[in-house]
């Protein structure tokens, strides 16, 4: 059965960009991690109007997490930042006025933007390499930076020009390796959800999600190799200067 190649969608997080190699950065600047500033930042403000101790700030954002990552992993939902910091402050019985609480909102999403995380190697050469070839689409899970903020790192490292669309988890309302992430890719390139081949670093998400709607999957192993020889992949890319050719191989089984 011919499956030429209709779209190409990309991960963000250790796919495009290394996560966390804005860490060292924060360090130099005498800044806390990322974590760490997220939880004082949220003690400061409960501070403001009343006594609390930071452990059971720190405990109740533990919990926070612990239930975000539980919806993610099993219902494929992404919460907004404030819907993380709304469970928060809930399990705290503490309220904060409408406008401290956007602008608590409004710190969280936009700390990867003040100090920012390193393209992955080779990403922006393999990118600008491939655009006009095929579609190009991310389809990416957002943490804590949404879609318009994620827009504007890709923007910052000269990648926002690539892509012809965006599926972002918060825009959607479901996350990888939900179908409905896919389902969205195939709409905006304008291709059949077969046609579409996905890079990414995690074989549930990234090889596993697109084997379900029937597409197929690239292991992209330049920022962390999270399993490549056990992981189903169509091809494994290890480094993107190979991208192009990993593509034209998949391309020619028609």
């Amino acid at each position: 059965m011919a499956r030429p190649i209709g779209a190409v969608t990309f991960d963000l997080w250790d796919c495009l960009f290394a996560d966390d190699t804005d860490e060292p950065k924060r360090a130099a600047a005498g800044r806390p991690s990322k974590p760490v500033e997220r939880r004082q930042l949220v003690h400061e403000c409960l501070e403001r109007h009343a006594a609390i101790d930071r452990a059971v700030v720190d405990l109740a954002y533990d919990v926070a997490d612990a239930a975000f990552r539980k919806v993610w992993h099993d219902q494929f939902v992404t919460w907004t930042v404030a819907e993380r910091l709304g469970v928060l402050l809930a399990g705290l019985k503490r309220e904060l006025p409408a406008d401290e609480f956007a602008e608590l909102v409004k710190l969280h999403e936009e700390m990867e933007l003040e100090f920012r995380p390193d393209p992955a190697p080779g990403a922006v050469e393999a990118l600008h390499a491939l655009k006009g070839r095929y579609p190009l689409v991310i389809v990416s899970d957002a943490i804590f930076s949404p879609g318009r903020c994620l827009r504007k790192l890709l923007a910052g490292a000269g990648m926002l020009e690539c892509f012809d669309h965006f599926i972002f988890s918060d825009e959607i309302g479901r996350s990888k390796p939900s179908p409905e992430m896919f389902e969205a890719a195939a709409a905006a390139a304008g291709c059949a959800i077969a046609e579409i081949v996905h890079i990414g670093d995690r074989p549930h998400n990234d090889i596993d999600g697109p084997h379900a709607v029937g597409a197929r999957g690239v292991l992209l192993t330049v920022v962390k190799d999270r399993g490549c020889e056990s992981s189903g992949a169509d091809a494994v890319c290890r480094e993107y200067a190979d991208l192009p050719g990993v593509l034209d191989a998949l391309d020619s089984q028609r």
